[in-house]
């Protein structure tokens, strides 16, 4: 099988889909690797890293896209790489589509078979292509947000962690997910005072028994949530339906209940978003403020720290990417259902409900496609 590598062309996205190390793996196994010229460079990996193990380094991602039949990525294909989509190619990467309905109908227009990262799920319900980057997702958010309260930024000036004789701040976790669990013990670990919601009575008393004393938790509902809202520094959206938009949780009339040069920062935003206000930012301009409340809804925060993201996700991608490329799509996603829930859109058909209940159309079953 040929397997293709492109460069990442979102906006300051600098992890990479493959290190050096699987493509060894890979040609190993007969397959034959190409690698965009400087696909690597933002995670640390040089072409001559590449290009040492047997894969081929091609200057122009035009060729890949045309010659490859196994497409690895980190993001959605965006925009200027529609075109390059071909029928019958399978696409395995990060794809998000509830929260565009223009990628949706680009790859369904394109009749490739799309596998997202963010679907495959093991019988436990665990997302385990998912859990890698929501957990350095969950800990940024926290660097971020600390960041951004201080007042250069526009936040209220406040220290996570306070000092003697001066209060920590207050941090909110909306989510006891990956996301969630990891936002709380950053936040917790640097001295602040953390309240968790959630709507998992269970999911609540595994938290109770691994989290530190300064996390509160809390059952998540309309009350208690405004009640929370009114007195926090730092509010982390960690909602997750999988392959589905977000819920709303706080509307734009809930934000006049929060402090002046608050910070949100909403991890969701790729799924839509739990906050009403909250919109996809960049690297390069990350917040803008609503009601006096400073929003930061970058949609790719792993790419801040590509390295340890790349390795992190490529741990666990990868598994995945050599049965694809072994067994073909067909055979590795019947083989093993977790594949298969990766599944969302194959041929033209949407085979995977959440994204068909988005945007109310046509569902297929997987099973009908074998």
């Amino acid at each position: 099988m040929v397997i293709g590598v492109p460069r990442e062309i979102k906006a300051n996205e600098n992890r990479v889909a493959l290190v050096p190390a699987g493509a060894e793996v890979l040609v190993g196994d007969g397959h034959r690797v190409l690698i965009e010229k400087n696909a690597g460079q933002g995670s640390g990996f040089s072409d001559e890293s590449y290009a040492a193990v047997g894969a081929t380094i091609c200057s122009d991602a035009k060729e890949i896209w045309a010659q490859a039949d196994l497409i690895l990525k980190v993001k959605e294909p965006i925009e200027p790489e529609w075109p390059l989509l071909r029928a019958g190619q399978v696409v395995f990467t990060y794809f998000h589509f509830a929260a565009s309905e223009a990628l949706t109908r680009a790859v369904m227009d394109s009749g490739c078979v799309a596998i997202a990262y963010e679907t495959v799920q093991l019988p436990s319900g665990e997302l385990p292509l998912l859990t890698p980057m929501s957990e350095v997702a969950g800990r940024l958010a926290v660097q971020e947000g600390a960041k951004y309260l201080e007042a250069l930024y526009g936040g209220r000036g406040v220290l996570l962690g306070g000092v003697p004789g001066v209060l920590p701040a207050d941090v909110l976790v909306i989510g006891g997910g990956v996301v969630g669990a990891n936002a709380a013990r950053m936040a917790a670990g640097l001295g602040a005072n953390v309240t968790l919601l959630d709507i998992s009575l269970e999911r609540l008393r595994y938290l109770a028994e691994v989290m530190p004393a300064n996390v509160r938790l809390l059952y998540s509902n309309r009350h208690n949530l405004l009640a929370q809202l009114s007195h926090a520094d730092l509010v982390i959206g960690a909602v997750l339906v999988p392959g589905a938009k977000a819920p709303k949780l706080v509307r734009q009339e809930d934000l006049k209940l929060m402090k002046p040069g608050a910070v949100i920062v909403d991890v969701s935003v790729d799924q839509g978003g739990c906050i009403e206000t909250i919109r996809p930012t960049t690297h390069q301009n990350p917040v803008y403020v609503v009601e006096g409340v400073v929003h930061y809804g970058v949609a790719n925060m792993p790419a801040a720290v590509p390295r340890t993201s790349t390795l992190a996700l490529t741990n666990a991608t990868f598994p995945y990417a050599r049965r694809l490329a072994r067994e073909g799509w067909r055979q590795a996603c019947r083989s093993d259902p977790a594949l298969g829930l990766g599944l969302n859109i194959v041929c033209g058909k949407v085979v995977y409900p959440a994204v068909a209940e988005a945007f109310g159309l046509s569902f297929s079953e997987r099973e009908s496609l074998w």
